[in-house]
């Protein structure tokens, strides 16, 4: 059995955890309600922008004039990227770790249909994680991107970068893999193709009833808004793995902040138990002691 001096240096020392935790919580709070509001603003034009170059791609499919980021390189896709994106921090409960997972299953499936897959990071910890296993197949690694997180610095850092490797022919399709924010507590993880632009039955009838009219051209403009729309997805899912990120640890700290309360609880009890039992039988022994005494 542990002694009261034992038991009070465990009280104290989970004390400090919960006041560290705490604070954890409050900081991630305040990041939270930012992140979301970003997140929120920025879901509109994404997702119209993703749904107008759709049917854009629905359009010109078939086209031999079409370009690569709509087209693709051609139908023999044999090298996948995937474009990881995680947090440079832990205490954030499975919010890396389901992203993690999530990446080396679809690796081994990808392999063993006879794929050839690479890597890049966004975030430390799936890089620090995943590179014992597949250190080889890292192509770039992007870390501290949380707090420089602008639109123009995620097109000039990132988004060209991807663009330029499809164009060297380093892979033939990209993946973003990330978890979407719902809400505090609950996060979905999300893959998403962003090249070439994946087509879906629903983009194929919304072209069926309708037409577009390019000016000043076709080829001018989707030179444009191709890679701009790359950028667009890509600095929406970082906006949305920020928020998700911030919700997560906000989720795990709380839980942290109770469970510490809950054991310096039990604690407590077991101290107070300990030094009545302390205490009972140094009363015993006086008893014991005045007895004798007296025979």
């Amino acid at each position: 059995m542990p002694s009261l001096k034992q038991l009070r240096l465990r009280i104290r020392s989970v004390s400090s955890t919960k006041q560290i935790t705490k604070a954890m919580k409050m900081v991630a709070a305040a990041k939270l309600r930012r992140s979301q509001e970003r997140a929120m603003a920025a879901r509109p034009y994404s997702q119209r922008m993703g749904r107008m170059m759709r049917s854009v791609a629905a359009l010109m499919s078939g086209q031999q004039n079409a370009p690569a980021l709509l087209s693709g390189h051609g139908s023999d896709v044999k090298r996948v990227e995937l474009v990881v994106l995680t947090a440079d921090r832990g205490l954030c409960g499975s919010f890396n770790s389901g992203v993690i997972r999530a990446v080396r299953g679809r690796i081994a499936e990808l392999q063993r249909e006879g794929f050839t897959v690479t890597l890049t990071f966004i975030g430390r910890k799936g890089h620090d994680v995943l590179k014992r296993q597949f250190g080889s197949q890292v192509r770039k690694v992007h870390t501290s991107i949380a707090h420089r997180l602008a639109f123009h610095t995620i097109e000039r850092e990132i988004a060209r970068e991807l663009i330029q490797a499809f164009e060297d022919r380093q892979f033939d399709v990209c993946y973003l893999v990330y978890n979407t924010f719902k809400s505090a507590m609950s996060q979905v993880l999300t893959w998403q193709q962003i090249i070439p632009l994946s087509i879906d039955q629903q983009d194929e009838e919304e072209q069926k009833s309708g037409s577009y009219f390019f000016e000043p051209d076709e080829e001018e403009l989707l030179s444009t808004l191709l890679p701009r729309n790359v950028a667009v997805q890509l600095f929406q899912a970082l906006v949305e793995s920020d928020a998700s990120e911030h919700g997560a640890r906000m989720t795990a700290m709380d839980n942290a902040v109770r469970n510490a309360s809950e054991m310096i609880r039990k604690l407590r009890i077991k101290f107070n138990r300990t030094r009545q039992a302390a205490i009972t039988t140094e009363l015993m022994e006086i008893i014991g002691g005045a007895e004798s005494l007296k025979g």
